[in-house]
């Protein structure tokens, strides 16, 4: 079939286009800069339409006879014009409003874990929801997925972490570190998309995660374990790295995080309805897997598992 996707130049649009075009559909991609695109050219059946979620003509031209959309466009942090707002928001709703003008009968949309409507919650998830109640009103077959924190060789975090682990002596970590994620593998993530678009009984919100909730102190363990090494963490008070982010407000480029991402580490991002084995029928990779094959380049040779655990 004829698929529409967003995000195709991204972390997980670059996993999910793959998927799609192994399972010999036709991918037609919408990219904000063509300049980016030579690569999605040479992977065959891929058509690039140039344009973004505000551009009508450009959003018709990439829904024209597609059978699904695949809406996977999404920002952590705003700039410029790019706000929450405009991508979650009004991005997502036209390019809804374009897929239901074209007779689209799919429409797969990528949310997160912790999206909701709450007055407390972070901008992020307040528009994330918003992007999601956009989907419903319009596509009753919708099918939602909100992930956990994605693991895969794109994630730059996790990745700043990895290199952490292996070149400092002393590794920080924000307040206790009993703050819990449930990584989910980034093929995973890309089979539930392609299942999503194949399987017409699937219709809903689904939580998508990994196999086990890590505390922040657990993930880093499996880092070491993957590096074959074992270094000091020190813990850096709740309130320093407040200061830190507010200050971060004013001058971005000096701050590792904002305080909307601060607020969300320290709520985590844990479900208790996976739906990957129960609804996908995916068995989840292990986070220590994802781990060990993204740092076997820097393992040492024949290291088997690692180092021992922490008591």
């Amino acid at each position: 079939m004829i698929v529409a996707l967003t995000g195709a130049t991204g972390f997980v649009g670059g996993a999910v286009l793959q998927r799609l075009l192994r399972r010999e559909h036709q991918v037609r991609v919408l990219v904000r800069n063509p300049d980016r695109a030579g690569r999605l050219r040479d992977y065959g059946d891929v058509q690039v339409v140039a344009g973004e979620l505000g551009d009508e003509a450009a959003l018709a031209t990439l829904v024209a006879g597609a059978e699904a959309v695949v809406h996977l466009v999404g920002i952590i942090v705003p700039k410029g014009s790019q706000t929450f707002d405009r991508v979650h928001v009004a991005g997502t709703a036209a390019l809804v409003a374009a897929a239901r003008a074209a007779g689209v009968r799919r429409f797969a949309h990528m949310s997160a874990l912790g999206a909701r409507a709450d007055a407390a919650a972070t901008p992020y998830h307040r528009t994330k929801a918003a992007g999601e109640d956009a989907v419903r009103r319009v596509f009753p077959g919708h099918v939602i997925l909100r992930p956990s924190l994605i693991a895969g060789p794109g994630n730059v975090p996790l990745r700043m972490m990895i290199n952490m682990v292996r070149m400092a002596p002393v590794v920080p970590v924000i307040g206790d570190g009993r703050y819990r994620m449930q990584p989910v593998w980034l093929e995973d993530v890309a089979e539930a998309f392609a299942l999503a678009v194949e399987r017409e009984d699937l219709a809903g919100t689904y939580d998508i995660a990994g196999p086990e909730a890590l505390t922040w102190h657990q993930m880093l363990d499996r880092i070491e374990e993957a590096l074959a090494v074992r270094r000091r963490r020190v813990g850096v008070p709740l309130g320093i790295v407040r200061l830190g982010a507010a200050a971060g407000l004013a001058l971005p480029e000096l701050a590792p995080i904002t305080p909307d991402q601060l607020q969300m580490l320290l709520e985590g991002s844990t479900t208790d309805a996976n739906a990957l084995p129960t609804v996908f029928g995916v068995t989840p990779r292990p986070f220590a897997e994802v781990m060990r094959e993204m740092c076997a380049p820097y393992a040492p040779e024949n290291s088997g598992p690692g180092v021992a655990p922490r008591a």
